[in-house]
């Protein structure tokens, strides 16, 4: 389970397309979201998904990429099932949660390659509230953080002899008890030591705080965000206009 999980969470790695700009990682994730949504056959939806895992490649995430894609395959396949008992095509079936591959795949490059204070710097370029952006942020901070206390919770009921994996679903559903009530004591501790730091840090005071990092486009983001952007437009300009089967 954990390395499932994993392929949802940013790791530091070193690699061209981690330097980008997030601004522009989050233009390429976006780009290949809308063509995943204009895709109409299956050749069309492969062909994203294939340019999802070169650009994964390319940024030395593809086993994580990958991670997200078996987790997904699930939900994909209950999305081919419903839809194959409502008479639709196998084809189109098979289009359908191959878009669905390609929107989770397209949506995940972007976090996984980007970090928390990337994802607060590009908040902030947005104007959102501050207080959004702090909340935002500190969850997908928190996310890792639980996710392991979890795992650790678990092991030691198991040690403890509590079985998962045994009995029917509402008795694995009790079983979950002694693991949810510490996770969510844990929770309550942790983010009153939050509440605690923010105060001592007199979070609030300023009503324009200033950044120490700042966003700056450098001559190789503007080369991958326009090529990006040309390669996007005219894909969809042979799909719009010459009506190529997408």
């Amino acid at each position: 389970m954990y390395w499932i999980t994993g392929g949802f969470l940013f790791r530091r790695t070193v690699s061209p397309f981690h330097k980008l700009d997030p601004r522009v990682k989050l233009a390429i994730s976006i780009e290949l979201f809308v063509l995943s949504l204009l895709a109409s056959s299956v050749p069309a939806v492969a062909l994203v998904l294939i340019s999802v895992l070169a650009i994964a490649t390319f940024a030395r995430s593809l086993k994580r990429i990958g991670r997200t894609m078996l987790f997904s395959l699930v939900f994909a396949a209950v999305i081919l099932g419903i839809n194959l008992l409502f008479a639709i095509t196998f084809i189109q079936a098979s289009v359908y949660a191959l878009r669905f591959l390609a929107i989770i795949s397209s949506t995940s490059l972007f976090f996984i390659t980007t970090s928390p204070d990337e994802l607060e710097q590009i908040m902030k370029w947005m104007h959102f509230p501050r207080d959004v952006v702090f909340a935002f942020v500190t969850a997908v901070r928190f996310i890792p953080v639980v996710m392991l206390d979890a795992f650790q919770i678990m092991d030691a009921q198991k040690s403890r002899g509590l079985e998962l994996d045994k009995g029917n679903i509402l008795a694995r559903a009790r079983n979950m008890i002694p693991i949810l009530i510490p996770l969510v004591v844990n929770s309550v501790i942790r983010s009153g030591e939050l509440a605690e730091a923010m105060e001592s840090r007199a979070y609030g005071a300023t009503p324009r705080p200033t950044s120490l990092y700042g966003m700056k486009l450098k001559w190789y983001d503007w080369t991958v965000m326009v090529a990006s952007f040309l390669l996007f437009a005219v894909t969809v300009y042979i799909y719009h206009f010459y009506h190529f089967p997408l």
